[in-house]
């Protein structure tokens, strides 16, 4: 339950629309728990009546006119509760929603590394639901029926104490068989969630990973494995439902000890003419209305419990502090990038790794040079361009652009500076235009024409129907993977970033088109700094300098002719990429 105490800045945002919920709330209650009073009131003039042989009609039409309007009105208050309460819990859900989003995205690389998709899915749907449940029924349930149940209450007491008191014998089994059932409500909610993330991760990665199922001919066996994963969802469902159904019947079965009660000493003080029959009728039209308040507050506590469970499953999302972000050491003056780079005696290591990735780095990157990264797989190639954006934190030594250490520079400057076309390209389910274009505000059709004729996509698109308006499929799959990386690198581009950074970026190219360009991308990158990393040295053989990582270390560093001339590693690859040409002419 502690966990909901984190939405009060949220219902803060809406207090005065909650503050009028609850008036409506009391106003239609004070309205409603007249009503019986009338019905009672008629009962009685009928029986004068009918004992003295004088009713008038009058008198029923008023009592009828009273509990009418009374009722008309307490339906009307009930309609505004729901377009307030309600709708508030709506609007928490918007914003509930909106900022879960906004802290994933503020999360490390590495968090998304080791926590499932589908788990942040079933956070993003089943759990903010559950949470938005609990604050709007969670709070206007109660609060009707704490207001029906007090008015009524108090009405009783002051009609029949002692009949009261008696009728009221169940309400301590209530609230303990509540009590419990809640807490067993919690735990197989939680239980539920937690299968339901396997289930969703599941079908995520089926989805996305259906070309590969398709190609291994796994279809039946991942339709066994989700089976299995459904059915536990559905055991677990199961349970759910189990211990919720009894709280319902439970309910009634224990109210219904109140109107058996009500009934039998409610009968006798009428026989004894203690009591009048219209004053029975509206003690017990008032029990009838604490059935629903008795129900809903199991009820309730049913939904407030799941909603708790959600918001605990959250809150450690939100608690969860990027370790990358803006600090008090970071320096808001910094506006501007001109793209010089120097490592200094840096290091890395992942988290749990038994060793560092790169070790011991010492490199200077002079504003406008390009720079060439080469190393077999798995040398610590891509984590070295990961430190240059922030996707990963320097553990040891410093890492400087301008001179200004890397952490004091605002994350949003930063990357605004660099372009980066990671190795994995993906692109958004929306139009080529558009992919060109994202991160690039304001752009003209223009500049998309020109950043796509630099990356050689131009050619391509023209010959689609609907050129720059084709939409493309999940993750850019209509294209080919040599078209995915240019209109990437086109992306990139667009932003004529200082930075440019493309991890082995031009691999799904042909030789001709790598060098077309290239040669655009010298031109376009004058003056700024350039990043590549390639297996090929046709791509990289042009670069200002060029290094080569092994376990971690630079281990080469130089022009090409110079590492040709050293017979490393470097001369290694370039040797064997000679001789795979050769033999591709041969054949």
């Amino acid at each position: 339950m502690k966990s909901l105490l984190r939405l009060r800045s949220y219902l803060a945002k809406y207090k005065t629309t909650l503050f009028w919920g609850i008036c409506t709330v009391i106003v239609s209650n004070l309205f409603m728990v007249a009503t019986p009073l009338f019905i009672g009131n008629a009962i009685d003039t009928i029986k004068r009546g009918l004992e003295t042989g004088v009713l008038h009609h009058t008198d029923l039409l008023a009592y009828a006119g009273l509990i009418v309007g009374f009722a008309s009105v307490s339906g009307y208050m009930t309609f505004l509760t729901r377009q307030t309460i309600i709708v508030v819990s709506r609007k928490i859900e918007y914003d509930l929603r909106n900022d879960f989003l906004s802290h994933i995205q503020k999360l490390p690389l590495n968090y998304f590394q080791n926590t499932p998709t589908g788990d942040l899915m079933a956070h993003a749907t089943n759990d903010i639901s559950a949470v938005r449940n609990a604050l709007g029924p969670g709070i206007m349930y109660p609060s009707d029926t704490f207001m029906t149940f007090s008015m009524a209450l108090t009405l009783m007491f002051i009609m029949d104490s002692s009949l009261t008191w008696m009728a009221l014998v169940p309400l301590p089994l209530v609230s303990y068989a509540v009590y419990k059932l809640g807490q067993i409500i919690h735990a197989k909610f939680n239980e539920r969630q937690e299968q339901y993330s396997l289930l969703t991760t599941r079908a995520q990665e089926n989805l996305s990973g259906i070309r590969v199922v398709k190609a291994y001919v796994r279809e039946e066996y991942e339709i066994g494995l989700f089976e299995k994963l459904s059915w536990e969802y559905l055991k677990k469902n199961l349970v759910l439902a189990k211990a919720q159904s009894v709280m319902w019947p439970l309910m009634y079965m224990l109210v219904g000890f109140s109107l058996v009660i009500t009934v039998y000493f409610g009968g006798l003080q009428v026989i004894e003419g203690k009591i009048t029959i219209g004053t029975l009728t509206a003690f017990f039209t008032y029990l009838s209305m604490l059935i629903w308040p008795m129900i809903a507050f199991g009820w309730v506590t049913n939904i407030i419990q799941q909603g708790a469970a959600s918001m605990e499953r959250l809150g450690k999302i939100f608690d969860t502090v990027p370790e990358i972000r803006d600090t008090d050491t970071t320096d808001i003056l910094i506006k501007h990038l001109d793209g010089g780079i120097e490592f200094s005696n840096v290091s890395f290591t992942h988290k749990g790794a038994p060793k560092p990735t790169l070790q011991n780095i010492s490199l200077k990157i002079p504003k406008g040079t390009t720079l060439a990264v080469v190393g077999y797989t798995g040398s610590g190639k891509s984590t070295f361009i990961n430190l240059i954006s922030r996707l990963y934190d320097v553990t040891e030594g410093e890492l400087r652009i301008d001179g200004v250490d890397i952490r004091k520079i605002p994350l949003e400057v930063l990357r605004t500076h660099i372009g980066y076309v990671p190795q994995e390209t993906f692109l958004f389910s929306e139009s080529i235009s558009e992919n060109i274009s994202y991160g690039a505000d304001g752009t003209s059709r223009e500049q998309i024409h020109e950043a796509a004729e630099i990356s050689q996509i131009g050619k391509d698109v023209s010959e689609f129907p609907q050129q720059f308006d084709t939409m493309l499929g999940e993750r850019g799959i209509t294209l080919s993977g040599g078209q995915k990386q240019r209109t990437s690198i086109a992306r990139a581009v667009m932003r004529r970033p200082k930075i440019l950074i493309l991890d082995d970026a031009l691999s799904s190219v042909d030789t001709y088109t790598e060098e077309a360009i290239l040669g655009r991308l010298r031109r376009v990158m004058e003056d700024r700094t350039s990043i590549i990393i390639s297996h090929r040295i046709s791509t990289v053989k042009e670069a200002d300098m060029i290094i080569v990582l092994d376990k971690g270390r630079i281990v080469e560093q130089g022009s090409h002719d110079e590492l040709v001339e050293r017979g490393g590693i470097y001369a290694n690859l370039h040797y064997k990429q000679l001789l795979e040409k050769e033999l591709e002419q041969l054949n």
